[in-house]
């Protein structure tokens, strides 16, 4: 059933041979790869304008064109860059890659870790303001808030697990009738200015304050949202069709087109119809004094919505190919470098989906409170990506290295700068919280690191090893217990196969009364079977620890080089509800034994039926 459900969902394997046709090229893989950034024009400028508007009311409206023009010079700035770190680092990895390789191991597991937690964050907020998009316009939706979250990660994570080339047909066509829906939005909205509309007076509880550099920084810092997604690109250059590096480097440069026009745009548009975003979003008030509530309102409401869902992909595409690259170097989890049946990094899909959905539990799907935490790590990785090209740059220069230099060197001092500025104006709101977490995940990934280099260097084979092995001359001796608790088809079984590795069997149980001795005694009796049986008493119900003393006495004479085998009777019941019915003895015994070097565990099942 599990299999056939899972079919259903994910669809048939794929043969390694397939993935070259899994790869996207520039139509699909703008929408896909381009989706977060674009997305964050509908909730940028909104977090701008809910920070200055109830300090200085309407006077926010004139600087909010003024910070978004920083914000689009730093986007450029960024383009610039990464087509650069494409360009020279064309296998994936991104910000993590560049650091380590120039900045030393450190700096690449920072930028590695700001990475991992930005992409989690990503998929929080978009799928938390896209709700909030729909149930803006939809308000008999707002008790379901968490719900319709929560179900639109599962969405993401199935559409994801079916691979990468049916993910960016299911969710590159969203992206698509966003941009339309907004641009015509831009069109409609300059139109009907210009035609003499006047948009009412902002009617705002505000404290009537002017204008302060530290209200125009706080304003920045929401505002530097934007940008995130910028990096998605350099991280997915493996996901591209051949040329990689040409395709990508060209989405890179539309999708930083496509901000300027959308995030400016809107930023200017919000200023012209004075809309007061709260308990309503945004692009939907504009929408409604463009359009009114015909067709286009309705488009514009539910295609923001659909991106700003579809804007958490750009993370289902970046964090599992980081979190493949830095497992593969062993700062993760090795599962997590290995694909699934649709040659998709289904583990690090899978694990996103849990985490995403645990912090939209934990705040309630509330944008404001999840936005406090974003753009800090992706800054703080921008920070490091920019500085490792300029050390780059430094190091080995060539060919017209200088203005490459000075173009990383402005985007690392601009990203520095931003990543101050956010974790000042932030860290009361919860970047406190990112910026306590990312030395915790440094720490832990170096320890994961340290565990598998450890491992490797206990089984590595030395010539010494080789030479002491020996296993042609050496006579080796198996020896066989299986434990029982009772005389039944499955411990039979298990006596049945103890005869045709080894000799020497001996059945062994463990009783906490004599009345439950002699039961077990009498059966084993009526089998007629030659191998003995050691009946030991325990009153405090153990299991294992008689069995090792057994072992370890005279009365076995266990010698040092013998090999004992444990064979473990075990049923397998058909459901999944029934396994919840027995105990699980038999996995608690084996976990103890597979401590001890020259003892081998074995698992004898007989399958049951109903």
């Amino acid at each position: 059933m599990y299999d056939n459900l899972k079919r259903v969902l994910i669809g048939k394997p794929l043969k390694n041979e397939e993935s070259d046709g899994q790869r996207y090229g520039i139509l699909w893989g703008l929408p896909i790869l381009a989706s977060d950034a674009i997305s964050s024009v509908a909730y940028a400028g909104q977090e701008m304008l809910l920070v200055m508007l109830p300090v200085a009311g309407a006077l926010a409206y004139d600087q909010l064109s003024l910070v978004s023009g920083a914000i689009i010079v730093l986007l450029l700035i960024l383009t610039l860059s990464y087509r650069q770190t494409i360009e020279h680092y064309p296998n994936g990895g991104g910000a993590y890659i560049v650091a380590k390789d120039n900045l030393g191991t450190k700096a690449g597991v920072t930028a590695g870790a700001a990475l991992c937690i930005d992409y989690i964050l990503t998929v929080a907020v978009s799928i938390s303001s896209g709700v909030e998009q729909i149930t803006s316009a939809f308000t008999v939706l707002k008790p379901y808030t968490v719900i319709i979250c929560i179900a639109m990660v599962l969405f993401l994570m199935i559409g994801n697990l079916r691979g990468i080339r049916e993910a960016s047909k299911l969710f590159g066509l969203p992206a698509y009738a966003f941009m339309i829906a907004l641009l015509l939005l831009l069109i409609f909205g300059f139109v009907k200015i210009k035609g003499g509309y006047v948009a009412p007076e902002p009617t705002i509880k505000s404290l009537g304050e002017p204008i302060t550099l530290i209200l125009l920084l706080r304003a920045f810092s929401s505002g530097c949202t934007a940008l995130t997604g910028v990096e998605a690109v350099s991280n997915a250059v493996p996901n591209f069709k051949s040329p990689s590096v040409k395709y990508a480097k060209t989405v890179l440069l539309l999708l930083s087109i496509i901000i300027l026009v959308l995030f400016g745009g809107t930023s200017v548009l919000a200023n012209m119809y004075h809309v007061v975003p709260g308990e309503r979003a945004m692009l939907v008030l504009i929408a409604e004094q463009v359009f009114g509530h015909g067709f286009m309102y309705y488009y514009v409401t539910i295609t923001t919505f659909i991106i700003l869902i579809m804007a958490a992909n750009t993370a289902y595409s970046g964090f599992p190919l980081l979190l493949a690259v830095m497992a593969k170097e062993g700062f993760v989890p090795r599962q997590l470098s290995m694909k699934g049946d649709r040659l998709s990094y289904s583990n690090g899909i899978l694990f996103l989906s849990a985490v995403a959905s645990g912090l939209i539990i934990l705040f309630k799907a509330n944008v404001t409170s999840l936005i406090g935490l974003y753009a800090i790590g992706v800054f703080i990785s921008f920070t490091l990506s920019q500085a490792g090209m300029l050390r780059r740059w430094l190091k080995t220069r060539g060919k017209n290295w200088i203005p490459k230099a000075i173009v990383n060197g402005l985007g690392a001092l601009a990203t520095t700068l931003a990543v101050i500025i956010i974790a000042f104006t932030k860290f009361h709101q919860g970047a406190w919280v990112v910026i306590v977490l990312i030395p915790i995940l440094i720490v832990l990934m170096f320890r994961v690191k340290r565990h598998y280099e450890n491992i490797r260097k206990q089984l590595k084979v030395s010539q010494k090893t080789l030479d002491r092995a020996d296993i042609n001359n050496k006579v080796y001796t198996n020896r066989v217990i299986v434990p029982l608790s009772s005389v039944n088809k499955s411990s039979i079984r298990a006596l049945k196969y103890g005869k045709t590795i080894s000799p020497n069997v001996t059945a062994f149980c463990v009783a906490t009364d004599e009345e439950s001795a002699a039961k077990v005694q009498e059966k084993y009796n009526e089998l007629g079977t030659l191998i003995p049986l050691i009946i030991k008493y325990n009153p405090y119900r153990k299991v294992v620890e008689p069995l090792l003393e057994f072992i370890e006495s005279a009365e076995y004479e266990y010698k040092k080089g013998d090999i004992i085998t444990v064979i473990l009777p075990q049923f397998v019941v058909k459901r999944w509800w029934q396994r919840l019915l027995h105990n699980q003895t038999g996995r608690y015994v084996e976990r103890k034994l597979l401590k001890h070097k020259h003892i081998v565990v074995a698992v004898m099942p007989l399958q049951l039926n109903d």
